[in-house]
Parts: structure tokens; sequence; C-alpha cells
């Protein structure tokens, strides 16, 4: 493209005559400039230059898409071997990146890329039209190719100069990997060109997936994204080696390097830009709805390499079958605390401000996380088998905290509640919790003594008392994984305690109660965790972490009256509610209760009789609040009435509450009034050495309310990760201003 001729050359297609797909001279201007970069593309061919050609010369646009296609099918098939081939390869992929949005947003254009085009055929020969291949598919395989292309993406193996140039038909791929790591031992020598052409390579792909963008959204699984339905199929035999190469690529990334502070000032990081393509490539091609099949299976044999070439049963999509079948420990260990270093790298502290570089693309690594659980229950279960899940944990917890004021980082608030409910469905999770959380994160909570249980409440309740209104709707799912783990915690600290009451105090009163149908619901999760605590950790208090009585802060601006909770917001990603959904499993507590039965818990007997009389009081009296009463249901939309509040009152689950406070309160009263105690650490003593044994009613079975997939949290997931990649892809900004219709965009 040289200079302003390529802007010239884009108006010159908008002509009613037009240009013959033969005239080589004509197209071949428009990649044959050496000194192009992507964003010089997009800077010189304009949006309105493209639906000019589009609405007034569709046949010259046709053209010069599948010009450009051929000239990355001639390069794939060449192998790149001269520098002028590569720049061509290079031109058309950036030129395709540009266009293709905008043969996307055209429900009529949408078809184009699966039409076949003549002498295209399957086998390379003459065959039938019939037989040839859409020229989406050409285009795809020509990408897969030159993503282990020698010399151009990936190391020669040539031992001299003098060898001939290796045949890219006949190379085998998966010796060339791109980075060590699951079945591949080898680490290739870092080389930033390959790197380069990588990534846009990788770039062209993401926006061929993206026609995904252009759909509204639909709960139909059926709606299967052709692009990435061709990419990871049988028909691409590089599926394997570029899978891999994607993981580990992301997983061995190691943002710090050598840890010299301020680095990333001083050299150019040409990895980094890979591995954020790498890890959104990823996501998207795993965009599998496991709700609709039967679970991916999991390949237990023992092989030679982390997964064999044998198709098994399974998903027709490789990349997600491949995900599922991976099984060796050491690869689950590279993969586990790659994530880990990642996802821990923006809490990262130094004394020398902004040294350290900081990664930006958490939440593309939080789906990743999210997919690797989902498809392969043996990683799931290696997470927690060991407290490397805590690496993890306090990553998620501190962004949940960071984003919970900021209304455009809802759907991070989503995926990070999302994360921990799977995690809480498994007992080992909420056994991981106990371990005592020393190293301090950078975060605006209070100073506490305790576990990392206790880091997961005081951030739950933060999260709840002063996260921004369109965080309601997460508060079931909130209280569900402070439920699931409730059973398995030791101890907890003085200060997640109060929260925990706090809570219990804020969602009883009345206004609360009756501002929505389903508020009471976090009063019964609340008192079941209370119940969980009491039957299964109430011996041994001598553990309570903390002596210090904290007082409350009491904020609690998202709880004010007049913030009702608002209807879920057409199909946002933030707004996607139905995707919160759980199914129920009775375990039952049995032999291994015992082992937890020497836990301690400290919730202060006095705070819970107050808290409890008068919540329950207030309950009783559905008419105390009139005037609050009244606003709430002025908006016509449920009205409170006495009946209703019987119908779920009295299921409330007080009975082991109130026996405890029935012995309890009566000693430390009696206590207090004999040694004129105003000191709370007598109280605690005696309740160390106390016990309750004999007097409470038989422990109820454990409950546990485990994530069920579905095709609601599918499109949720979907919605949220080409949301990210939109918003994230901004140099060049490849789909900025265009028709999407998968979400709503909100400029400010």
């Amino acid at each position: 493209m040289p200079g302003n001729s390529s802007s010239v050359s884009v108006t010159m297609l908008v002509s009613p005559q037009p240009v013959e797909a033969t005239d080589d001279a004509f197209w071949d201007q428009f990649w044959a400039d050496t000194a192009t970069s992507v964003q010089d593309v997009f800077a010189l061919v304009p949006a309105a230059e493209i639906r000019a050609v589009r609405e007034e010369s569709p046949s010259n646009l046709a053209t010069l898409c599948y010009k450009a296609v051929e000239k990355l099918v001639q390069g794939a098939e060449s192998g790149c071997h001269t520098e002028k081939e590569r720049q061509i390869v290079l031109n058309c992929c950036r030129l395709l990146t540009r266009i293709l949005p905008y043969i996307f947003e055209d429900p009529d254009w949408r078809g184009f890329f699966w039409s076949t085009v003549p002498g295209a055929g399957r086998g390379g020969g003459d065959e039938d039209d019939e037989n040839a291949r859409p020229l989406a598919e050409s285009l795809l395989l020509a990408v897969a190719d030159l993503l282990f292309c020698p010399d151009f993406t990936v190391q020669s193996h040539r031992r001299s100069t003098v060898d001939t140039a290796e045949d890219i038909h006949s190379i085998d791929s998966c010796e060339y990997i791109w980075e060590a790591g699951v079945g591949f031992a080898h680490s290739p020598q870092p080389n930033y060109i390959h790197d380069l052409n990588r990534t846009e390579l990788l770039k062209l792909l993401l926006t061929c997936f993206s026609e995904a963008m252009y759909l509204p959204p639909s709960s139909d699984s059926s709606n299967t994204n052709p692009w990435v339905q061709f990419f990871c199929s049988t028909e691409n035999r590089h599926a394997l080696p570029l899978f891999t190469s994607l993981l580990n690529v992301v997983c061995a990334y190691d943002p710090v390097g050598y840890g010299i502070p301020y680095n990333h000032l001083l050299f150019s990081d040409y990895r980094e830009p890979l591995v954020e393509e790498a890890a959104q490539v990823l996501i998207v091609t795993l965009d599998y709805d496991s709700s609709t099949s039967s679970s991916p299976t999991v390949d237990g044999t023992t092989t030679g390499t982390a997964m064999d070439d044998v198709d098994p049963p399974g998903p027709d999509n490789l990349f997600v079958n491949y995900l599922s079948r991976i099984h060796r420990e050491e690869d689950f260990q590279f993969i586990l605390k790659g994530v880990a270093r990642l996802l821990s790298n923006p809490l990262v502290q130094t004394y020398l401000p902004n040294s350290a570089k900081k990664i930006q693309f958490h939440q593309e690594l939080l789906v990743l996380f999210w997919k690797l659980c989902d498809f392969n229950k043996k990683f799931l279960f290696f997470v927690l088998k060991s407290s490397d899940v805590l690496d993890i944990l306090v990553p998620i917890l501190y962004f949940l905290n960071d984003a919970r004021a900021d209304q455009s980082r809802v759907g991070l608030m989503h995926i990070g509640v999302f994360i921990l409910l799977l995690l809480s469905g498994e007992r080992n999770f909420g056994v991981r919790l106990n371990k005592p959380y020393s190293v301090r994160v950078p975060m605006d909570i209070p100073v506490f003594t305790g576990t990392h249980a206790d880091l997961l409440i005081i951030v739950f309740h933060k999260i709840i008392t002063s996260g921004h209104q369109r965080l309601q709707p997460l508060f079931d799912c909130l209280l569900t994984i402070v439920v699931n783990v409730s059973p398995y915690l030791k101890s907890l600290s003085m200060v997640a305690a109060n929260k925990l009451l706090h809570l219990l105090e804020a969602f009883s009163t009345t206004w609360f109660l009756f501002s929505a149908v389903q508020n009471h619901h976090l009063v019964f999760f609340l008192l079941e965790v209370f119940n969980n605590i009491i039957q299964y950790q109430f011996d041994g208090i001598d553990k309570l972490t903390e002596k210090s009585q904290v007082s409350e802060d009491g904020t609690m601006r998202s709880l004010e009256p007049e913030s009702s909770q608002p209807p879920p917001e057409g199909n946002s990603p933030s707004a996607v509610s139905d995707g919160e959904s759980w199914s129920g499993q009775n375990v039952n507590g049995g032999d291994w209760s015992c082992d937890l039965a020497t836990g301690s818990y400290n919730l202060t007997p006095s705070n819970v009789a107050t808290y409890w009389v008068k919540a329950v009081s207030e309950a009783s009296h559905p008419r105390r609040d009139r005037r609050r009463l009244s606003s709430a249901s002025s908006s016509g939309q449920w009205t409170p009435t006495p009946d209703w509040v019987m119908s779920w009152k009295s299921k409330l689950p007080l009975q082991t509450i109130m026996r405890l406070l029935q012995v309890l309160v009566p000693q430390v009263e009696k206590i207090c009034i004999d040694k004129g105690l105003t000191d709370e650490s007598e109280i605690l003593k005696f309740l160390q050495h106390g016990t309750l044994v004999g007097l409470l009613p038989v422990p109820h079975p454990i409950l546990i309310r485990k994530y069920q997939a579905n095709s609601g949290t599918a499109m949720w997931f979907r919605t949220y990760m080409w949301g990210v990649i939109y918003l994230r892809n901004v140099d060049p900004p490849i789909w900025y201003d265009t028709d999407v219709k998968l979400f709503e965009i909100q400029r400010v």
C-alpha cells in the first residue's frame, strides 16, 4: 500500500464497473507495500469507504476478499520462503482483519465466506463446483498452515543454510509447538519476529471467529459458530499442536522475567501481545455448551504424551476434547502454576512504584480457568487437592473487592463469583480455607488475624454492603458459597463473625425483607451458615483466632430503602441473571464430620440473641413500618402480605440456634452478674471450655448446592467473553463502531 494511494485504491473500488479478478496489477497494490503495519491499514482504509464499496460495488468487495484469501493460500502452499511472500501474507492478514467485521455486520453478506469459489476444490484439482471448498474453510486452513511455517512463525529445523527448505505439507507440526509445557518438553529459542507474525495471524483468526458478535443473544445451543466449528474439527490437521501451543504460551508466560525493576519500560516485551491474543483465541475456541451433551470424557490411560491422536468419544470440538483429556499431574501443575502466577501479577507489591510489569488480561484468564474446571473434572480435583487453590482464590477476591463499586466491571464480578461457586461445591475447597492467611494483599478491608475463610467472608461482606446496586442479584450466590463452605470451617476471626452477624441484622430489617419477594432467602442462607457452624464446629473453642472485639462500621450504601432491586437489563453480560443456577445435593456428614469437630467458632451468644429476637420480632409484625412498605409497593410489582410472611417465617430453621441460646445466654448472664464482668475475655474463656454435647438437636445432613451448567450460563459466558475481547482490542480497534448485536455498547 504505497503511501496514501491505498486509500485511493479503496475509493477506486466504489465504481459501477467491476474490476476484473485477473487484473493483478490493480489488486496487487493492496498488499505489495513493504512498509505497512496493521495500524496503517486501519488508518488508510476508513470504515465509511468499506461500507461504500459493500453497498455500491459488492462485486469488487467480493473480489478483494477472494484475492486476499488466495494470497494467503498461496503463501501457505509455498511456505513463505522469501521476504516478499511474507510481507504479502501479513498485508493480506491486516486487510482481512480490517474488512471482515463489515462483512459480518451486514446480514446479506454473512454467508459470503461460506459460499464456494470455482476452482478451489477440496482436493486441489479442478473438481466440479459442488466439491469446491468454501472461502472461509480455505482461509482458516491457510492461517493454520501459516502458524506452523518454518522461518516465518516457527524455528526452522534445518541444520544449515545449505539444507533444502522444509516442505510445509510434509512437516509434523507437533514437533514445532511454540512453547514447552503440556505434551511438549522442548522450549524453542525466543524469536520476536515469529511472535509478531503469530500475533498478526491470531488477530485475523479472532476476527474470523467474531461473527458471533453480530448475532443477537440466543440460548439455542444449536447456534454454533461455523468458523470455530470448522477450525476445531478434524479438517484442521494442526488442531492438536495449535491447541497445545496456545495453552503453553499462556501458562509459561512470566511477565516479571528476571525481576529487574522497570525492565518493562526499558525493553519491549514481544511475548505479551502474543500471550494476550493466544488467551483470547483459546477461550473462543473453547466456547462450547457442555450442558447440552454428556460431559467430555476423561481419558485415564497413561501414554508417552499428554494426549494421543486417537479420536475419543466426546465433543466434536477437538480443542474441548483435548482439554478434557489432559490427565498428567505435571501438566496440571504447569497449568495451575501458570494461571495462578498471572492472576497474582496485578497484586504484586514492590517498594519502587510502578517498577513491576502489570498484565491486563486477567479476565481472559478467569474464563480460561473456568473452562479448565468445567471441561476437565480431573483438573478441578487436582486444584482442590492442595492449598494451591488458594493461589487462585486470593486474586479472585482481590478483583472482586477492587471492582465492587465500578459498574463497568460488573461482568468481572459475575465470573469471579461463578468460579467460587463452582469451587465451593466441592468439600475440599471448604477444608482448604482453614489455612491461615498470612500474605497480605493490598485490599481496603479491616485488619484481621485468621484464615482464608475469614478473608472470603470479609470481602463478601464488603461487596454486599458497599458494592453498587447491580450486584444485588449476586447476593444469593455469595451467601450460597458461604453456606457451602461453612460446615468445614474450623475457626472464624472475630472480624468475620461480626460481619456475618451484621449481614443477618441488615437482611432481617423489615424494609429489606419486604422490598422483594425472594429477599427472605438470604436470611435462610445465613441461618444455615450458623447452624452448620454450631452443629459441626462448636466443640473446641480453644482455637479462637482473635480475642479483641472489632466494632462494626455499619456502612450499608447498597441497602438503602429507596434502592429496590432493578429488573435484569436487556442482554448485556452484566445483566444476565439466569446464569446463577445451581442444583441442590444432599451430602451426609458421616465419618468426616468427626475429624472436623475440633474446630472453633466465636459468634458472641449475646449478639446472636439480640439480633435474632429483633429479627424474629420484626418478621412477625409486617405492619410495623407502613411508610416504607407503601413506598416499596407503590411500584405495583409486588406487595407483601401477612400470609406471605407466615408462609416462610414458620419454616425458619431456628431450632439449633435457639437451643444454643437457651443453654448459653443464662450462663453468660450469670457469670457477668456474679463477677461484674465488663471484659469479654472471661466470657470467651468460659465458652472455650464449655460443651454442648447432648444438648443440641441431631446434626442435619450437610446440603451442598452445586453449580449446574445450563444454556443460560453458556450464553452469559459467550456474551461476557466477546465483550471483554471487544474492549481489549483497541490497537487496532478491530470492531469499533461496527453494528454489534450480541451486547450493547455504551459510549461515555
